[in-house]
């Protein structure tokens, strides 16, 4: 198969898909890999190095006119025109997204491969999850970040001064993102809760991980009440495929400090605080009833070296096995099939169809195949 590697054109976003390493192993499968020009500088990887792993650079067309084209963000409007049909690899997010790229990818019968809701045997989410650990280590390194009073913040340091213990963070979500964020927060000494729907689950992993992370059950009289003094809330709230719920609603965001600060991020699925808005590196915050808003969508781009080699030790496989058999790997694959968010012009993601209301157009995959 001939695979196509793109530099990606996001604001800010400095990661590659593939690593030379990752280059090198899918050549040797004997598969012909072509790598866009400057790919991989942002993140460290020269363009002789992709030579050396057995890649042709090219241009963007010509690494777009490819049979499996990957990715590490979803395309934006000046990459529609390279679609033909091929597959593409990549985080899509076509629930958080402009709802344009979805018409794209159904009008030219694209396959569309989302990493954001591939499965493993676990049904854990294995190329989603490095992502959405760097993106829980940096919630809370960017919210403290933006406390700072030149930042317009509240002038709260998080962390402990001679054994004094200062700043409340509050962790709305329990999973990879929620944990990462906790525990960058409590390791720093700041007061730190999480909330989460699976007291149990959540308890455990807390005993076993979280040292000085307060649990409490996601609702909203509990998490209205801990926003009222919070310095720093992360939303780390993930629904598979589907659109976020605003579980943090104006009305909790009007009652709390001003100056305080609230990181969303689960702005790729549109966010789960009502006053959130999609924001660049570029332009990362704005201010809205006195409260700093941090909603970059593609968090992790702002540490691309650690970022891709993450990514790429994860998708590799995945890619590896969509190169080798095509798409008749997701016959004995059904965590990979949950991956395919469009298929030949359908709609074959449920939670994408019902986020877009577009229920109608949903077609189940494997009537498809």
């Amino acid at each position: 198969m001939k695979i196509g590697i793109l530099k990606e054109i996001k604001d800010r976003e400095n990661r590659v898909a593939m690593t030379p390493d990752g280059v090198k192993t899918l050549a040797g499968h004997g598969h012909a890999v072509v790598v866009e020009t400057g790919a991989g500088l942002g993140s460290g990887f020269a363009d002789p190095e992709y030579r050396q792993a057995g890649a042709q650079l090219v241009s963007a067309a010509e690494a777009w006119a490819t049979d499996l084209v990957i990715k590490v963000k979803e395309l934006l409007p000046g990459e529609y025109q390279y679609l033909t049909g091929q597959l593409v690899f990549t985080f899509f997010h076509l629930a958080g997204v402009e709802p344009g790229l979805t018409d794209a990818l159904l009008e030219t019968g694209t396959t569309a491969i989302a990493y954001e809701t591939l499965e493993d045997a676990q049904g854990k989410l294995p190329i989603l999850a490095p992502m959405s650990a760097v993106a829980g280590n940096m919630a809370t390194l960017m919210g403290g970040y933006y406390l700072a009073r030149f930042n317009q913040g509240r002038g709260v340091q998080l962390g402990t001064v001679m054994g004094r213990q200062y700043g409340k963070v509050v962790v709305i979500g329990n999973g990879v993102v929620g944990m990462h964020a906790a525990h960058v927060a409590s390791s720093m000494g700041a007061e730190t809760l999480m909330a989460g729907l699976r007291r149990k689950q959540a308890s455990a992993a807390l005993e076993m991980k979280l040292d000085g992370v307060a649990f409490f059950l996601s609702n909203e009289e509990n998490i209205g009440a801990h926003l009222q003094d919070a310095d720093l809330v992360v939303g780390a709230v993930l629904r598979r495929g589907a659109r976020a719920p605003h579980v943090v609603t104006e009305a909790m965001v009007q009652q709390m400090p001003e100056g305080s600060v609230i990181v969303d991020v689960s702005i790729d699925q549109g966010g789960c605080v009502e006053t959130s808005r999609p924001t660049s590196h570029s332009d990362p915050v704005f201010i809205e009833h006195g409260v700093l808003h941090y909603c970059v969508t593609n968090m992790p781009g702002a540490y691309p070296r650690t970022s891709t080699m993450a990514l790429c030790e994860a998708s590799l496989p995945y890619a590896l096995k969509l190169a080798n058999a095509g798409l008749v790997c997701l016959q004995d694959d059904p965590g990979l099939a949950k991956a395919v968010n469009t298929y030949q012009g359908h709609l074959t993601c449920l939670p994408v169809a019902e986020a877009l209301a577009r229920e109608r157009e949903y077609t189940p995959l494997q009537e498809l195949l």
